[in-house]
């Protein structure tokens, strides 16, 4: 018999994610700051719960993923947090995006109750999470990474073990350092073209397949053309996760130069009120600073 699973935080990522755990067949009990998100996932035949600790208290597993280090804290150990309603010998699988040292933290005042936790950060955008394709980078016990694997086949395809505590959150910070630069790599590539007078639908076909391909060119690239700025990933979330890289690397005495030069174009998109458009928005920056604006 499967474990029953709760899921708490239904944004853009987690609603596709907690209907993909549905469709698998697992139990699941539901839990959203704002309610009315956990409406569509109750008619599809999950329960609602109170609080955190009241889908923990139903939940063999339980999956957090909610927008930033204080609120996985909150839900985890706050006073209607997860540690309060949790069984000994339950696992929390965090899929946030968060700090690895407070990972680490609170992965052991957990394991002070008996319960497992599991860092599970995601990659794969919205598209990613409602298709059931995300890369899910982990860190944690490997027996619970095994024991987690039927929860997290429902929900992703490349699903990897990198390590301890907090070095799924490290990897998952890693992948975000290659995702913006690349994608600061694709606005001047377009602007290049733009400038150049191309087609630019003819250049992606181009230059996607070769040795410049990538996803978030094949995947955002389109997008830009098209001026859909529909998000994937938010820039405000994209700034979440950059400052965390910064603030890491700052601790490791490390140079980002790339990473802290996005970090500050997607500032300036802030201060113009764009941070809930697409990551692949970064384009704009570099459309204020040029003049021109990428479409065909």
């Amino acid at each position: 018999m499967s474990e029953s699973i709760g899921f708490i935080g239904l944004g853009i990522m987690g609603r596709g994610m907690a209907h993909n755990l549905l469709k698998a067949g697992f139990a699941l009990r539901v839990w959203n700051r704002t309610a009315a998100r956990m409406e569509p996932l109750v008619a599809a035949g999950a329960s609602a719960d109170r609080s955190p600790a009241d889908v923990a208290a139903h939940s063999d597993v339980i999956i957090t993923c909610v927008s930033d280090t204080p609120d996985v804290q909150a839900v985890i150990l706050g006073d209607s947090g997860v540690i309060h309603g949790a069984r000994p010998g339950a696992l929390i699988i965090d899929m946030s995006t968060i700090s690895p040292q407070a990972t680490r933290e609170m992965a052991q005042q957990l394991a002070g109750k008996g319960i497992h936790m599991l860092d599970a950060p995601v990659s794969g955008g919205s598209e990613g999470a409602a298709k059931g394709t995300l890369s899910i980078m982990t860190g944690g016990e490997a027996d619970q990474f095994e024991r987690a694997m039927p929860v997290f086949q429902a929900m992703g395809k490349a699903i990897t073990h990198v390590g301890g505590h907090g070095d799924g959150q490290t990897v998952k910070l890693v992948n975000q350092v290659l995702v913006v630069v690349t994608m600061l790599a694709v606005g001047e590539g377009l602007l290049f073209a733009r400038a150049g007078g191309l087609d630019l639908g003819k250049t992606l076909a181009a230059v996607s397949q070769g040795a410049a391909g990538s996803w978030m060119l094949s995947n955002r690239g389109p997008q830009v053309v098209e001026r859909d700025w529909r998000p994937g990933f938010t820039i405000d979330l994209q700034q979440k996760d950059l400052r965390l890289v910064l603030e890491a690397a700052d601790q490791m005495g490390i140079p980002l130069l790339a990473t802290s030069l996005v970090f500050q174009l997607y500032r300036t998109l802030q201060q113009r009120g764009l941070g809930s458009e697409g990551n692949h928005a970064l384009v704009k920056a570099l459309e204020n600073l040029s003049g021109l604006e990428i479409k065909s």
